[in-house]
């Protein structure tokens, strides 16, 4: 083994930790570059509240076969159901209902539930029904 005496210069420099240094320097510029160049910056226009997922808008009635009506899940007379419609209607003025009506119920229930419907000049009316195949 041969020492190298004080006064002979190196041959070759060792790059590695340098070219490390630029590699790792090229990415955070590519990184910042890139995070930085998102677009134009505007002033956005800001939207009206979205309505809360918890209370659906879509009101559901229901006429069981016994002739009871059930707004959503709870037990309404006449009287109430158009109270609340009143109210929800103040609320909201378009909003969807659907009917549901068993089908070994009387007709003139689900009449009635639709006469209210019509004078309080709700228009989005639907009714549910089952598919015929099941």
């Amino acid at each position: 083994m041969q020492l190298q005496s004080e006064d002979k210069p190196y041959d070759d420099i060792n790059i590695t930790p340098m070219l490390d240094l630029a590699y790792v320097l090229l990415i955070i510029f590519i990184i910042m570059t890139t995070a930085s160049v998102q677009g134009m910056k505007v002033n956005l226009p800001k939207a009206s509240p979205q309505p809360s997922l918890a209370q659906p808008t879509t009101k559901g009635i229901t006429v069981t076969n016994e002739g009871r009506i059930f707004l959503d899940t709870v037990p309404v007379t006449l009287a109430e159901l158009e109270q609340r419609l009143v109210q929800q209607k103040a609320l909201t003025p378009e909003f969807p209902v659907v009917v549901r009506g068993d089908s070994q119920t009387q007709y003139q229930g689900v009449m009635d539930v639709l006469d209210l419907l019509g004078r309080l000049n709700i228009t989005q009316v639907g009714l549910a029904t089952k598919p015929a195949n099941t």
